[in-house]
């Protein structure tokens, strides 16, 4: 029996292509890895897609490890979007070749796919992974490993900082399937993650002897907090409203979003703390 054949699969939500790039380019290839295999579950293939996971994972150490090992005037030379670019091209062309004619028969067969928000969710969670796993080998690594501030101070903050980013993130998760009052009250919730967040780093910013360079990517970070917040309040209205004339605000303020993370993500591998 042809894969597509199966009713079963066809009663499913996958994640389209376009959703797998997306969360890929903000979350790396083990976003791409993740989603992959929540459509080889859908396909009742789950040992494909744990393989898929793995392989995702692994190369997401790989590329990372690459990035390290570059010199740092070889790193400042390259443009920003250009690492992302490449890995999300070539993950596009990988789930071309693994799942393309079940994406495409699902389609026209008229599945369901999943919203490009929740992908856009998932690619965020997994850069906060990405993040919290380059601060701590350029911690173990650099300069910072001797550091002459409070350390202990600032990695306190930084696991508090993610842990609220984690949470306020998660409604993502839910957000095409979860009744609109659950969801007004999470994103409430998450203005208050993120108020709390901006005391947070207003708190690491008082450390004495703080690194100019952690100095800098605190203000990013101050104002990743108020575009968080700002993205919370205009989607709550929209909810509430139950209207989508805010969805060109809510997607003005994502790509402002995307563009501290990318500066975050992008300035990782000379820096500690979050990135």
């Amino acid at each position: 029996m042809h894969p597509t054949d199966n009713p079963m699969e066809e009663s499913q939500k996958l994640f389209s292509q376009r959703a797998i790039t997306i969360a890929t380019f903000f979350g790396g290839p083990a976003a791409a890895g993740y989603l992959v295999k929540k459509n080889y579950e859908a396909y009742d293939q789950a040992d494909n897609g744990k393989k898929a996971l793995f392989i995702g994972i692994v190369a997401t150490f790989l590329l990372f490890a690459g990035i390290f090992s570059l010199p740092e005037n070889i790193l400042d030379k390259i443009p920003n979007p250009l690492i992302p670019a490449v890995y999300t091209g070539i993950i596009y062309l990988i789930v071309e070749k693994l799942q393309g004619n079940r994406l495409k028969a699902h389609k026209e067969s008229g599945g369901e796919f999943f919203s490009a928000w929740k992908a856009t969710g998932i690619g965020a969670v997994f850069m906060v992974m990405l993040l919290a796993v380059i601060a701590g080998a350029a911690f173990i690594s650099g300069d910072f490993s001797k550091p002459g501030f409070d350390a202990t101070t600032y990695d306190q903050g930084v696991a508090a900082f993610s842990e609220n980013e984690r949470r306020s993130l998660a409604v993502y998760e839910v957000a095409d399937s979860a009744e609109p009052q659950y969801l007004i009250r999470k994103f409430s919730e998450g203005i208050v993650l993120w108020k709390q967040n901006k005391e947070i780093i207003n708190k690491l910013n008082a450390i004495e002897n703080l690194p100019a360079e952690l100095q800098v990517q605190n203000q990013r970070l101050l104002k990743y907090c108020d575009l968080r917040m700002a993205h919370n309040e205009v989607i709550v209205k929209a909810i509430s409203e139950d209207t989508d004339r805010y969805v060109s605000e809510i997607d003005r303020i994502g790509m402002e979003i995307n563009k501290v993370l990318e500066e975050l993500d992008n300035s990782g591998g000379n820096q500690a703390g979050f990135n």
